[in-house]
């Protein structure tokens, strides 16, 4: 798909939309301001009041819009009874009806209206999508994907985090059609206005010059160059990188610079750009995690309902190991009394060609305790209280913890207890007994971007690490 880089914010039509309906009824949902609660979280999260939880929505992960933290109003939308005109079967023109997803005459769920993006802009009625009730439709019904473009100024987003193992980062996308339910992430929709439930997987912020952006960055006389990490907050490899290639784009502004990256993601769309990720690999300059939560593939289902199977994930690291790509697996995050299957899935990740792997536990920044807890409820309401109680356990007796050290596996005896499980695993079967870092080593010539790959040519030198020996371990006040 072609799409000229914007100045402001346009939606961008998904393949196979339909034109909007002159007489369509768009329902928004402004949320109302609340009390805003400590930094450790509390039972009823931290983005105000909350939206009552509807039904379990098909290939959604959040069952509804949570209240974000910085709105002032709120709206709701009232059924009175009158279904609009236009998604009526006897409407003409009524576009795609008796779809699989609802009943005769609802709206297609997943089909972002189509026609002139400028005059879609001019129409904000036409630009909204129906967030209308689940009970309207039927508990089946899910809310269409709605992609914007962003004209970014910067893409590069550097971290002095001192428990993650990279310090430079770019996502070409905000929001993720993933769903993932206990994705960190989510609060960051917040920013934008948006709500970090249902907003966050259906309302997709695209970046559409992000390889320039990164090109101009890259051959910055200041730029330092690092390994940058590609989808470490939203997947750069979601359902709609198959049509604006934003992620093939970056790789090959990195290739063309032999800059050194790493991606993580769940998506198999990742085996299309081998033919730029292999040959990389290969001067030890890139390298693959994908991330396989659990091989129970009816609880993936629920709790990324659209990413890909955990058998396809498991084909896709066999590929990128057959390719030579040095690959691992996360198992990330540990949901307690969810996926407790953490030992078959690195044994099975490990027979596929998955040579090192990290876990992390269940974090609820923000407003996130409220859309997990919504979510628990609606699918798993006879294990909720215990879930929610073993989270407090790994986090000291609170829903989240921020603070570097500890955020990232928990504290206390169910982390310890973790922590051995995977140490255990991870040695039984050859995992992470040669660092990937030892890999994807990377020397630099002073010439600015310009990688040298290890064994050829002179000397180089190293590129120095900003990270002190002997971190301080500040309590962290933001969402990373």
């Amino acid at each position: 798909m072609a799409i000229s880089p914007p100045h402001t914010s346009e939606t961008i039509p998904r393949a196979g939309g339909r034109q909007p309906l002159p007489n369509e009824i768009a329902w928004r949902r402004e949320p109302e301001h609340g009390d805003q609660h400590a930094h450790g979280g509390t039972a009823t999260g931290r983005g105000g009041r909350r939206e009552a939880a509807g039904p379990p929505l098909k290939g959604r992960g959040a069952v509804g819009n949570v209240v974000h933290r910085f709105a002032q109003t709120r709206t709701e939308a009232v059924d009175d009874g009158w279904a609009p005109l236009a998604w009526l079967p006897s409407a003409p023109q009524a576009g795609v009806v008796d779809g699989e997803d609802g009943p005769a005459g609802g709206p297609d769920p997943d089909i972002v209206q189509g026609g002139d993006l400028n005059e879609r802009l001019s129409d904000e009625g036409a630009m909204a999508v129906a967030d209308a009730d689940a009970d309207l439709w039927g508990p089946a019904v899910s809310w269409r994907t709605e992609v914007t473009a962003e004209w970014a100024k910067s893409v590069i987003t550097r971290n002095r985090s001192p428990d993650l193992p990279f310090d430079q980062s770019l996502n070409p996308y905000r929001g993720c059609e993933h769903g993932c339910i206990y994705c960190f992430a989510r609060p960051t929709h917040s920013y934008l206005g948006l709500s970090p439930g249902l907003d966050f997987e259906r309302r997709i912020v695209a970046k559409t010059n992000v390889a320039e952006c990164l090109a101009r960055e890259l051959d910055s006389p200041r730029y330092r160059p690092r390994p940058l990490v590609i989808g470490t907050v939203t997947d750069a490899y979601q359902p709609i990188e198959r049509e604006l290639g934003l992620t093939r784009r970056v790789l090959e502004g990195l290739v063309a610079r032999r800059h050194p990256f790493s991606i993580i993601t769940k998506g198999a769309a990742v085996e299309r750009d081998l033919d730029l990720i292999a040959p990389m690999a290969a001067q030890g300059l890139a390298s693959v995690y994908v991330t396989v939560t659990s091989l129970d593939g009816a609880l993936i289902r629920k709790l990324e309902p659209r990413a890909a199977s955990p058998a396809r994930r498991l084909r896709t690291i066999r590929t990128l190991a057959a390719a030579g790509v040095p690959v691992g697996v996360s198992v990330a995050p540990q949901i307690p009394f969810l996926n407790d299957d953490m030992e078959q899935v690195l044994a099975a990740a490990r027979e596929a060609g998955a040579g090192s792997a990290f876990y992390t536990v269940l974090r609820l920044p923000w407003e996130l305790v409220d859309v997990f807890q919504d979510w628990l409820h609606a699918h798993f309401p006879d294990r909720a209280a215990r879930v929610m109680a073993r989270v407090q356990d790994l986090r000291g007796g609170r829903l989240n913890d921020a603070r570097f050290g500890s955020r990232m596996q928990g504290q206390g005896l169910w982390a310890d207890l973790l922590a051995q499980r995977f140490a255990r695993a991870c040695r039984q079967l050859g995992l992470n007994q040669r660092a990937q870092e030892d890999d994807m080593r990377l020397t630099a010539w002073p010439a600015r971007g310009v990688f040298t790959p290890r064994g050829e040519g002179d000397v180089p030198r190293e590129v120095p690490s900003p990270r002190p020996a002997q971190p301080p371990q500040p309590r962290q006040g933001s969402l990373f």
